[in-house]
């Protein structure tokens, strides 16, 4: 008995638990926030399936999130679950992309306009009312004409490498203006290296600082869907519809001049589709915009979401959520 109280008071003296002693559970005062759930959800608009992703409060401030060229909502993967404690976020589709549907482009008009209308239709189908729009590369001429369609409904911007002036449209345009110039079968087909997967992975590297910091699904997964039956004419559809976007410029900066919807810009400076001199010219109608540079290129997010998901969360914060 005494051999036993000995150790213990030494076992004591030098911070020791007896072995006797019952272990205290450790303490912590951390709380834990289980990550959001994403639906992944698909509506039939006009005949057609069209996926979107869903989360957040079925109450709370609604972003919708509108993609750019060659992905899908896939590209907002990683930010979704950073917003949708507090807002209610929808990422579509466009049909032929993603996990939509993809008629032959015979049978179906592939235009900005059409998949406007179409994400009209789908947020009415939601209910949502009003809503910010995070709008990139393709997802900005489908949000500013969204916006000019509803301009009450719009309750904030987030832009990042989407275009609405011409000084967005520098010399990798050139080619693809003299298909929209000519409509031939010749500058049609000069477009198609587009949809191979060397630009698609170029898209997602080109000015990228450290490329290892790109997952390569993101490539994989596009050039899936690009290779499709069918899918590149929808895609050699679309770029030769874009050019029914540069004469709507006009009224999309009327837009921005009349309403001054809250704006943040995000811009990869280093990308070659959509350049940085297309970002500066925002503040000439947006004066207020923030704006922030990034040393990346085309898809930002991919590789400075680290930086860029802080920005936008207090952005909401601040001019959506307290609006």
């Amino acid at each position: 008995m005494m051999k036993t109280l000995v150790i213990s008071m030494l076992l004591a003296t030098a911070g020791i638990a007896s072995p006797n002693a019952a272990i205290a559970a450790p303490t912590s005062t951390a709380t834990q926030v289980a990550p959001a759930t994403i639906h992944y959800r698909t509506t039939t608009i006009n005949g057609v399936k069209m996926f979107y992703r869903e989360a957040g409060p079925a109450d709370g401030p609604v972003l919708l999130l509108l993609h750019g060229f060659p992905t899908s909502s896939h590209m907002f993967r990683n930010l979704i679950p950073l917003l949708a404690d507090r807002y209610h976020v929808i990422a579509p589709d466009y049909p032929g992309f993603g996990q939509s549907d993809a008629p032959d482009h015979r049978q179906f008009t592939y235009s900005f306009g059409h998949y406007a209308d179409m994400v009209d239709a789908l947020m009415g189908q939601l209910g949502a009312k009003r809503y910010a729009m995070y709008v990139m590369d393709y997802g900005a001429p489908v949000g500013y004409r969204l916006a000019i369609k509803h301009p009450e409904r719009v309750s904030g911007l987030i832009v990042q490498n989407g275009n609405a002036y011409e000084e967005g449209l520098g010399a990798f345009w050139d080619p693809v203006k003299a298909y929209w110039k000519s409509g031939s079968a010749k500058d049609r087909a000069a477009q198609e290296w587009v949809v191979g997967l060397d630009a698609t992975k170029f898209q997602y590297t080109d000015g990228v600082r450290d490329v290892s910091r790109i997952s390569p699904d993101n490539w994989v997964h596009d050039q899936a869907l690009l290779d499709r039956p069918g899918n590149k004419d929808i895609q050699l559809d679309l770029f030769y519809d874009y050019r029914t976007n540069v004469p709507l410029y006009p009224d999309f900066q009327a837009f921005f001049r009349e309403r001054k919807p809250p704006t943040l810009i995000l811009w990869g400076k280093n990308d070659t589709i959509f350049p940085e001199p297309g970002a500066h010219p925002y503040k000439r109608d947006l004066p207020d915009a923030e704006m922030h540079i990034f040393d990346t290129g085309h898809f930002a997010l991919e590789d400075k979401l680290d930086e860029m998901a802080p920005l936008i969360r207090d952005f909401l914060d601040r001019k959506v959520a307290a609006r």
